[in-house]
């Protein structure tokens, strides 16, 4: 008996959201469990693909016919294999930023002196300062490293930088810092922009990167404006879109948090983890939200989001160290699994429609890992009770 086939018409989406170096990570970790425990779901001939932020650099891998596979083991670090968010890419010091800002701190500390020797309107030399502005450097880290990173791999025999030449849609959300509109690099007029730009634009994190000038437009962060910008695959035909959100609030106050974490591990993190926790609030609020107002503009669309539970403390975890990233890719294809099976019976009939099933033989195998595709990168045909379920759920879809 075969295996189910696309509904003819129907065109598959994802859309990966923002969430820095953790949150890429999660996704290809989360994109493995799809992948291997959808029938039918090839994640690199999709219909649309949209990016924001970190979905942005791993969407661009897959649309450039990388599979995930090749990103995990690029997560890894096997000898001889590019290593997948290597800080030294995401990390590099702004310092041709800092020396061009540092040159101006004399002048504006001179001329604060003089303003206050003078007795201007400011009664004290800290109000004289109020100038110090333009000699602060916009960002600690240089993001050109991302774009010479993507370019040189896109360079590669079978893969582009250009939009146009893509066999499949794909779209990445950046923010115009000056008029505060979107910036959606893929649509026509903005498709002649390489991928590798757009990347580095929507990758731009106010204070962290410098923004990026892109033809006259000042672009940043496309996450300041939404989370998962899912209406842009929609809008494109999507009957079906994937949505996966690496980042939610962290419940530390649950017994298994305390007892790993400490009391009071926000407060003791200091201020990093105060704003990763309050930056975590605003993406998730806003999720939702997304995800409402998606569903009522497209109600015949079907939107699927998967995220981590907010009881998942291992996710406060240092991602400049290997072994940390290696971490969070299992996470996020456990935590992806575990989701899968706790909403089979919604899933399976929604994904029949779409000439898609779960695999329930492997979603119930808990002997699975992620990195069980790099010691066998070919998937093994389909157990017949495989294919005799994903015939009975599209059975089932289409009386119902």
């Amino acid at each position: 008996m075969a295996s189910p086939r696309r509904r003819k018409g129907s065109r598959l989406g994802l859309a990966l959201a923002s969430g820095g170096m953790l949150g890429g990570v999660y996704e290809v970790g989360a994109l493995r469990a799809l992948e291997e425990s959808i029938d039918g779901l090839d994640l690199n001939r999709l219909d649309v693909y949209v990016g924001v932020s970190a979905g942005a650099f791993v969407g661009s891998h897959l649309v450039n016919g990388i599979t995930v596979t090749e990103m995990i083991r690029g997560l890894r670090g096997d000898p001889g294999q590019e290593v997948l968010f290597d800080p030294a890419i995401f990390f590099m010091p702004a310092f041709r930023e800092m020396r061009r800002r540092g040159f101006l701190l004399p002048w504006v500390l001179g001329d604060a002196l003089v303003q206050f020797l003078k007795g201007s309107e400011s009664p004290s030399f800290i109000g004289s300062l109020e100038g110090l502005g333009p000699s602060l450097p916009v960002c600690l880290f240089d993001n050109e490293a991302i774009r010479e990173y993507l370019h040189r791999a896109f360079l590669q025999p079978g893969r582009t930088d250009d939009f146009r030449e893509l066999p499949r849609k794909f779209f990445v959300v950046a923010t115009d810092l000056e008029t505060g509109g979107a910036v959606v690099f893929g649509h026509e007029g903005l498709d002649h922009i390489p991928i590798s730009r757009a990347v580095q634009a929507s990758t731009a994190v106010p204070g962290l990167y410098q923004p990026v000038d892109v033809e006259g437009r000042v672009c940043v962060d496309g996450v300041l404006l939404k989370t998962l910008h899912s209406t842009v695959a929609l809008g494109y035909g999507a009957d079906l879109l994937l949505c996966v959100n690496p980042l939610v609030p962290m419940n530390t106050g649950s017994e298994d948090a305390r007892e790993a974490l400490g009391r009071r591990a926000l407060q003791r993190g200091g201020l990093p983890a105060v704003l990763s926790q309050s930056f975590r609030i605003l993406i998730h609020s806003r999720v939702s939200l997304g995800m409402e107002r998606s569903a009522q503009m497209y109600p015949d669309a079907d939107l699927v989001l998967f995220q981590p539970k907010p009881t998942e403390h291992r996710l406060f975890t240092n991602l400049f160290r290997l072994h940390s990233r290696r971490k969070v890719c299992e996470i996020g294809y456990e935590q992806t699994r575990v989701d899968l099976w706790h909403r089979r019976e919604t899933l399976g009939p929604l994904f029949a429609k779409h000439g898609l099933a779960l695999r329930l033989e492997r979603l119930g195998d808990s002997h699975r890992n992620v990195w069980d595709c790099l010691d066998h990168p070919a998937e093994k045909e389909s157990s017949v009770a495989d294919r005799l379920d994903a015939a009975l759920q599209a059975l089932e879809a289409s009386l119902k």
